[in-house]
């Protein structure tokens, strides 16, 4: 998250951080071993935590930041992949303040994630949708599903060589130059 913020703040472009259920100071045992964060979020979206909530911590989150001086009305964007994705959907179907995601890194097929099928048809913003055309996490075929049912008519899917993995070098860089360069036109 520090690479995605420090890049956007090069930009001029404010940025907000959240934290996911299971993550940073949501721990109840404050641990930040990457391992146990991974293996709870597993195990947490399994059992359902934060599945539909998240969207409402977002929005209030927004609804909180457009409060202050000189912050409502601004365009919004949405960077957020793999656990990102499985949370911001739902946000961003729901969300009309958001005009631009760079999201991707997940699956219709993940396990508990069928629901986000119609929640991406209602998304209505510019999409950026990432792939690893190796991801040994998230199958192929349901990343294009996911990707095809995002109901909006800019989108883009965009696929990397290697494995699954974190935002980084030029798959960080294409995607804050899509968001930034919306959020500029907006």
């Amino acid at each position: 998250m520090q690479a995605i913020a420090s890049a956007f703040h090069d930009r001029g472009i404010a940025v907000l951080a959240i934290d996911g259920p299971v993550h940073g100071e949501r721990r109840p045992d404050g641990s930040v071993d990457p391992a146990v964060a991974k293996a709870a979020f597993r195990d947490a979206w399994r059992q359902g935590t934060g599945r539909e909530s998240m969207a409402q911590d977002f929005s209030c989150a927004l609804d909180a930041l457009c409060a202050r001086e000189g912050l409502h009305g601004l365009p919004m964007g949405y960077v957020g992949v793999s656990m990102g994705t499985a949370y911001g959907i739902p946000l961003l179907a729901a969300e009309p303040r958001i005009s631009v995601a760079a999201i991707g890194l997940w699956s219709a097929a993940y396990p508990a994630s069928a629901h986000l099928l119609e929640h991406a048809r209602r998304i209505r913003c510019r999409v950026w949708f990432t792939q690893q055309w190796h991801d040994e996490i998230i199958d192929r075929a349901g990343a294009a599903d996911l990707f095809d049912a995002i109901g909006s008519n800019d989108k883009r899917l965009v696929a990397y060589p290697g494995g699954h993995r974190e935002l980084d070098g030029e798959r960080l860089a294409d995607a804050v130059r899509f968001v930034a360069e919306s959020l500029v036109r907006a």
